[in-house]
């Protein structure tokens, strides 16, 4: 079992660790922290991608963008 948690380091507690210990019992875990990116600050670190991203979202101020369901998209790109 895997699980992840994402949250603001002031938000660790007891009760977060007594929730890990309850949801993995008696198993061996491995702990990992790291400090999270910020997704937008990612996206627009490469100037190519930075110009993407721009273009599509040019395109969709000008009602050129694709509208489907999560399901639509799901049953299309198999997510």
């Amino acid at each position: 079992m895997t699980t992840t948690y994402h949250l603001n380091v002031n938000e660790l507690s007891v009760e977060l660790l007594n929730s890990i210990k309850a949801a993995f019992k008696d198993k061996n875990i491995d702990i990992t922290v790291s400090e999270t990116r910020d997704e937008t600050e990612y996206l627009l670190s490469s100037e190519a991608n930075k110009t993407m991203l721009m273009e599509s979202m040019r395109q969709l101020e000008e009602g050129k963008g694709v509208n489907f369901s999560m399901e639509e998209f799901q049953k299309k790109y198999g997510a």
